[in-house]
């Protein structure tokens, strides 16, 4: 890869939705994940589910999304060294 040219608009965009795809369905598995822990969240008050499944949820969705974060900035770091 080589080291994109962020002086020149377009390729400067074209750049922003390089980063834009990468890790995206690790931060939308994310996404679902927390929605889902949020959902028993809020069905845990009508029903007898215990409150640790939902903040195991929670907990796992924002561990995939740090993952995705980690992921898109190690890329970056590469890309700007031109490896």
């Amino acid at each position: 890869m080589s080291r994109p040219d962020l002086n020149d608009p377009e390729a400067r965009k074209a750049y922003i939705r390089e980063l834009r795809r990468i890790g995206r369905p690790l931060r939308t598995f994310a996404l679902g994940i927390t929605l889902i822990g949020v959902l028993l969240a809020a069905a845990a008050r009508y029903d007898r589910l215990p409150q640790w499944v939902p903040l195991l949820f929670i907990v796992t969705g924002g561990a995939f999304m740090v993952a995705a974060i980690v992921q898109r900035t190690s890329y970056h770091r590469r890309r700007m060294r031109g490896e």
